[in-house]
């Protein structure tokens, strides 16, 4: 191990990871004075005021796993006693000031157009030209400002931020570009110094030149876009390509299951617009998702699943959408479905379900006794711990089997725990 350090290098910090995440993550245990962000090797160098700081932040850390937006982060103590300026300098950017910036977005999880970037950049200078395109890292544009001065402010202002909440976060460089050259003005590229040019024919890309030829700019809002969210690819087996939303899940215990049940499973892979118990096949119901995506995790995930001593079929439905009626529950509007914000952590989050579940929005005074007491009429508990996280209790449950485990989410997620709506989703860490 290497000597004790004030500084304290973090690996695996991915682009989704801002400067604000890892300053949250550190705070607890002291003033950070300094903090390095090496965005091409994917960590960073963080100084705490005083050693024991650093120490402390270690040692609770050897016991908990530290994860940013989802990522599982690996803290180390830094082979720098202290970061100087010359140490800052040489992992900072080289990039030389332009006027154009090249910018990507990482976990577009919402179409992003010439009009939503014209909104977010204008406000630091009038914006001449903007061309986006489709390349291996993701969505990006090009977005050329009248004066260099504007782009170094947007950039400095802009970088790391997010246009969607949860989502959509913004990595900005200076383009080594000169002039961006303009054919159309449409939804992908725009030429705010010649309002007159065509709108070009459908189905073309604005620009071939600047982006990969033969990508088609919608498939980006929902395949690449979401593929960002786990990292850069989708898990195995899924496709991002399906587009039906309703699925049908037989061999239920009709004893034991309702709607809000289901609701409570199935909204871990998505959101849910509604559930729909058969009552002329009593262990069927139709669950009808937010979209073709959620819905294919869903159907991946869940397909064979143990749930009150019975395996759930679940299968896409012939049925493109659940019609409103006395017989459905309407969930469109919940607040407890978990991908109206931070959609690109909980996306992160998916899994088949397993013998571990994750409690959090438990109150600040809860004990591991309480949490047990809540939990342990589903089956036999194994282990269970209870830790602060950014200053909020959370708690880990093990069962003995992922049935068990399975039981207890559809039963007491959004339950009430000393006064607190707890939260509870399956953890994929093995042990606590």
């Amino acid at each position: 191990m290497a000597e004790s350090s004030k500084v304290i290098h973090v690996r695996n910090v991915g682009h989704e990871i801002s400067e604000n995440d890892l300053l949250q993550l550190f705070q607890p245990f002291g003033v950070i004075t300094k903090l390095v962000m090496l965005r091409a090797k994917n960590q960073a160098l963080l100084q705490m005021q005083d050693v024991s700081s650093a120490i402390t932040a270690l040692q609770f850390f050897t016991t908990v796993q530290p994860t940013i937006r989802g990522r599982n982060v690996y803290i180390q103590f830094s082979s720098h006693q202290e970061l100087t300026t010359a140490e800052q300098n040489i992992h900072g950017r080289e990039d030389e000031p332009n006027r154009i910036l090249l910018v990507t977005v990482h976990h577009m999880l919402y179409p992003i157009t010439v009009d939503v970037l014209h909104q977010v950049f204008s406000p630091y200078g009038f914006v001449e030209k903007i061309v986006t395109f489709q390349k291996s890292a993701g969505f990006q544009a090009l977005i050329q400002y009248q004066a260099q001065q504007c782009a170094a402010s947007a950039r400095t202002s802009l970088q790391g931020r997010n246009i969607y909440d949860g989502c959509c976060q913004l990595d900005i460089q200076f383009s080594n570009l000169e002039e961006l050259q303009v054919n159309y003005n449409n939804d992908r590229s725009r030429d705010y110094t010649n309002p007159n040019l065509p709108s070009e024919q459908k189905g073309r890309l604005p620009h071939p030149g600047y982006g990969d030829a033969g990508v088609a700019y919608p498939q980006m809002a929902n395949t690449s876009a979401i593929a960002a969210a786990f990292g850069g690819g989708l898990p195995p087996g899924i496709t991002g390509t399906n587009d039906r939303c309703t699925i049908l899940v037989s061999n239920l215990n009709t004893d034991s299951v309702d709607e809000d049940k289901l609701f409570n499973l199935f909204s871990l892979y998505g959101n849910i617009v509604r559930i729909k118990l058969l009552r002329n096949k009593p262990d069927h119901a139709l669950v009808q998702m937010g979209d073709g995506f959620q819905a294919e995790l869903a159907v991946h995930f869940l397909k064979g699943a143990m749930l009150f001593g019975k395996r759930l079929e679940v299968n896409y439905s012939k049925h493109p959408n659940i019609t409103p009626g006395t017989d459905s529950h309407d969930y469109v509007n919940s607040n407890l479905n978990r991908f109206n914000r931070n959609a690109a952590k909980n996306y992160r989050y998916c899994c088949s379900p397993t013998k571990m579940i994750h409690l959090s929005t438990l109150p600040q005074d809860v004990t591991e006794e309480e949490v047990v007491n809540h939990v342990q009429e589903h089956g036999a508990i194994l282990n269970t711990k209870v830790f602060e996280m950014n200053g909020k209790k959370q708690a880990l449950v093990q069962f003995e089997n992922e049935e068990e485990a399975a039981e207890a989410l559809v039963c007491k997620h959004a339950t009430s725990l000393g006064g607190s709506i707890i939260r509870i989703s399956f953890s994929q860490l093995q042990t606590i």
